[in-house]
């Protein structure tokens, strides 16, 4: 199904040079499904596993949408742009995406849009800051500042609010991997001056758990006296904790971050990760394409409204950020509630 907000000038055209050519035209449109698309991170890991699972539902849901979800292999930004490229060639309705590099996207999100397709972005605040003409909208599940405060007072709280502590994103270009770590390290410096932190800056593993596993070992080798480590990648934070385990360090190194709560179950347990966060990916797959859908179908987008899913029943809009309250936070006294993705 082509955008309905292209109709009027198609028709227009189509009166002009052909007028039979209207009638058939929008009875086209009235038979068809709205193609409504996610382009994630990453292929492969758990997380957007996960979110594949809610913008299929949101599909199952909807007799007159075929929803479904691509990623690059190893979180290419480049491979991410080309997916882009080829759903706008394809004219599909919707476009959502998690973009690995947001900068980088913009021309190509910009063509999407140009070309009348709808796009809604997830964890890239800065596309609707900084511009009113790349995406639609983007939706947060949450103030990711607060998210990264949550995380640093979890750190400080098990490290005593004193020693060293490192960490990694995903990637220095994930506007929401450093959102959360500038929140992190705001609350560390206006609560716990005796912690330090020894990097310049976060170290990337690119959402791969093998970097993030050599970070880890790399990082615990190279500072000795380390005793914090927290991980804004859900790949990130089980290494982190795997390394701690493997070392036998859970006495002396605390973890914290971002992960599910069926990839860290065994890590909680054993002590080597004290605190999970998360946001349940596969609702935010659902409410991207709910936005999307309502953007196609001329059905308000506005603060009140009820996406579909806790956490967004009763969402805030600010212009085109579109704000959920979902946060998940987990550790050995509720991981048992927590298991259910």
């Amino acid at each position: 199904m082509k955008n309905p907000r292209l109709f009027p000038i198609l028709m227009l055209i189509a009166a002009i040079v052909a007028p039979g050519i209207v009638f058939a035209a929008g009875q086209e449109e009235e038979d068809g499904v709205y193609q409504i698309v996610m382009v994630a991170k990453h292929e492969g890991i758990s997380w957007f596993d996960d979110m594949r699972t809610g913008v299929e539902e949101f599909g199952a849901d909807h007799a007159d949408v075929e929803a479904w979800q691509i990623a690059p292999e190893g979180g290419d930004p480049a491979r991410q742009n080309q997916m882009v490229e080829d759903l706008i060639a394809q004219g599909v309705d919707a476009i959502l995406v998690v973009p690995n590099d947001p900068e980088a996207m913009i021309p190509v999100l910009r063509r999407a849009r140009q070309a009348g397709i709808v796009v809604v972005a997830h964890e890239a605040e800065q596309l609707v800051r900084d511009y009113d003409d790349v995406v639609d909208y983007d939706m947060e599940a949450f103030t990711n500042h607060e998210f990264g405060r949550v995380m640093g007072e979890a750190l400080a709280r098990e490290m005593g609010c004193r020693g060293k502590f490192a960490g990694q994103v995903g990637g220095l270009t994930m506007e929401t991997h450093m959102q959360w770590y500038r929140g992190l390290m705001d609350y560390i410096t206006e609560n716990c001056p005796d912690m330090e932190f020894v990097l310049e800056e976060p170290i990337e593993d690119w959402n791969t758990e093998q970097t993030a596993y050599d970070n880890a070992r790399e990082l615990l080798a190279a500072y000795p006296d380390l005793t914090g480590l927290f991980g804004n990648s859900a790949s990130s934070t089980i290494m982190n904790a795997q390394v701690i385990e493997e070392l036998g360090l859970m006495d002396r190194v605390s973890a914290v971050g971002l992960t599910l709560p069926s990839m860290s179950e065994q890590y909680i347990r054993n002590g080597s990760l004290s605190q999970g966060q998360a946001w349940r990916p596969a609702s935010a797959g659902y409410v991207c394409a709910a936005i999307a859908y309502r953007a196609l179908t001329g059905q308000p987008i506005e603060s009140g409204v009820d996406l579909g899913k806790d956490g967004y029943r009763d969402i805030v809009v600010q212009d085109q950020l579109i704000y959920g309250n979902a946060p998940l936070v987990f550790n050995r006294g509720n991981i048992d509630d927590m298991l259910f993705f």
